[in-house]
């Protein structure tokens, strides 16, 4: 296997066009649905049994928000399309689990082929022939082309910056003679 190395900023293997801009931003899980055309049912059953994990923010418990990157979308994609093409959720895990070793670029030099039953990674043309020679291949995807498609999608849709520290925990709320926590806020507004 070739070794892996990370594409320059707007090079041609910048799939995502952003470079290390693209670790700035995450994705909500509404945003994700909508960019891979999934339900939320769907996303929130592949993160809760390991399918895909979101890479920036999991869920941490009851009001959070789970938030994905670029790369978690692309994955989601090739999940939808081979769930789609009918492959077993089984094969889908062994295939994925390969694509989470991948980096960015990496990924978009694949084309991923089934018959419905086994997921074949192909890197070169000659290999996806092979396959298709052998009678192996029923159909394929090209990964690059799962990139270029969520960038379509997303550009018409929310991001979140990435925060790089903790957000700062809420100032607690005085309270006024008698308890009245509303009052105690309108007298903070007023005061400035």
């Amino acid at each position: 296997m070739p070794a892996q190395r990370e594409p320059e900023p707007g090079s041609s293997d910048d799939v995502d066009g952003a470079g290390s801009d693209a670790d700035a931003v995450g994705y909500r899980g509404v945003t994700a649905c909508h960019a891979v055309g999934i339900s939320y049912r769907q996303l929130d059953y592949w993160a809760r049994t390991s399918l895909v994990v979101p890479s920036v923010r999991d869920a941490t418990g009851s009001g959070s928000q789970r938030l994905y990157s670029f790369r978690d979308l692309v994955v989601l994609k090739v999940v939808k399309r081979l769930l789609d093409a009918g492959v077993s959720l089984q094969n889908i895990r062994r295939a994925i689990e390969t694509l989470r070793s991948r980096g960015v670029g990496d990924l978009a030099g694949i084309t991923l082929i089934s018959d419905g039953t086994t997921v074949y990674e192909c890197r070169s043309p000659e290999e996806v022939v092979d396959l298709l020679q052998g009678g192996q291949g029923v159909f394929g995807i090209a990964i690059g082309g799962a990139f270029k498609e969520i960038q379509g999608s997303l550009s018409q849709l929310p991001a979140e910056p990435v925060a790089t520290e903790p957000e700062p925990e809420p100032e607690p709320v005085a309270t006024v003679a008698g308890g009245d926590e509303l009052a105690a806020r309108r007298a903070r507004r007023r005061a400035g």
